[in-house]
Formats: C-alpha cells, structure tokens, sequence
C-alpha cells in the first residue's frame, strides 16, 4: 500500500471517529418490557395523548416526547442497539395496528416526510 493510500485510509477512519455520535440516549429504559406496553391499549393510549400533546404525560412519556424529534433528525444516529430494536418493534406493530394513529404521529413529527427514507434505513432496513 502507498504512502497516500494510507494517509487517505487514517484520514477517513479519523473522520469516521469524528462523526460518531458522542453519546447515546439514555439508558435508563433499555429493559422495559416493550411487549407488555404493546399488548395494553389502555397504555398505548396515554402514550399516544402524550405524543400528541393530547393528555398527560408520564416521566417515561416526556422522555420519549423530547427524543423523537431528535432522534427522527439524526436517523437514531444516538440509539443504542437495544434502543433501535425496541423502536423497529414499536414502529412496525404501530404501523401495523394502529395505521390512523401512526399517520397523525407521523404529520405531527415529520409533516413534510423528509425523515422517513432515514428512519426506514436505519430501523427498518426498508419496510
């Protein structure tokens, strides 16, 4: 390999580092037990008035709330790997049994659709 071709390899590997986001959301509800959420209506429902500034919010409601947004800007770039797998879960079950709902979350988060190519890639591998 040839002096530039390395110098070009460093480069791009520092410029990789660079660019990796410095920290993740936070942890604090990796473990949650995703499917018990998904399988109570009743919850779903507070969540969804929660998003929608519709109804209270609880502290893991808020949390959520004041992620969204950033994490839809960023394709989940400070997601963990648990973070995008409980996502791609909700996201698909959402998508799926509740349609109404998810196209009122979706005009409320990303009116103009400039998020969606970016999501879909980076939590749904193309749906």
């Amino acid at each position: 390999m040839n002096l530039l071709s390395v110098v070009v390899l460093v480069c791009c590997m520092f410029a990789a580092v660079l660019s990796a986001p410095a920290e993740f959301y936070t942890s604090q509800f990796d473990n949650i037990d995703i499917e018990s959420i998904l399988n109570n209506e009743k919850l779903l429902d507070n969540y969804f008035k929660c998003l929608m500034d519709e109804g209270p919010c609880t502290l893991e409601g808020r949390t959520l709330k004041s992620l969204v947004p950033d994490a839809l800007n960023t394709s989940c770039a400070k997601c963990t790997d648990k973070q995008k797998q409980i996502a791609r879960r909700v996201i698909t079950f959402y998508l799926d049994k509740y349609p109404a709902n998810s196209a009122r979350i979706i005009k409320k988060y990303d009116p103009e659709n400039k998020f969606k190519d970016g999501i879909e890639k980076a939590l749904l591998g193309s749906r």
